[in-house]
């Protein structure tokens, strides 16, 4: 086998409620408030337009795309990770949504999270023995975190 490949969503998404976008609003507000009695007004701007955007993106659905694992690395979409730069991987099976953990050697992208669809997840693990020594990992707090407040 020299290489697998399946599609699969970009990420979870949760629907938001009206509800939702009300308690962003009210946390960024206050924010703001504190930080211009404070007199830290580009603190307040940044926050405001960081609140913006943050709502903009989790109302965006996720898109289908391709993941490919060959002989010498893995294409998520565009993004090409060769396995020189993967320390190791792990399947995840414990929850109802399967996925690939694959640790970067990358100072600032740490975990690299695959959704397994359309693919048997063993098929996944046996192909990425061949490549990468596999090693427990748990999902990064920060996308524990954002998967909680529905992100």
């Amino acid at each position: 086998m020299e290489k697998i490949s399946w599609n699969t969503i970009e990420y979870l998404h949760t629907e938001k409620t009206t509800d939702w976008y009300w308690i962003v609003g009210i946390i960024t507000l206050s924010i703001a408030l504190i930080s211009i009695i404070l007199n830290n007004i580009i603190f307040a701007i940044l926050i405001v337009v960081s609140s913006f955007t943050l709502s903009l993106f989790a109302s965006r659905k996720p898109e289908i795309i391709n993941i490919e694992m060959n002989n010498s690395a893995v294409l998520v979409s565009k993004e090409r990770h060769a396995y020189k730069d993967i320390e190791s991987f792990w399947v995840e099976t414990r929850d109802f949504n399967p996925r690939v953990l694959l640790k970067s050697k990358k100072m600032f992208m740490p975990f690299i999270v695959i959704l397994i669809d359309d693919i048997e997840p063993e098929e996944v693990q046996t192909f990425l023995s061949k490549h990468l020594p596999e090693e427990e990992h748990s999902e990064p707090l920060l996308e524990k975190l954002l998967l909680y407040f529905g992100f």
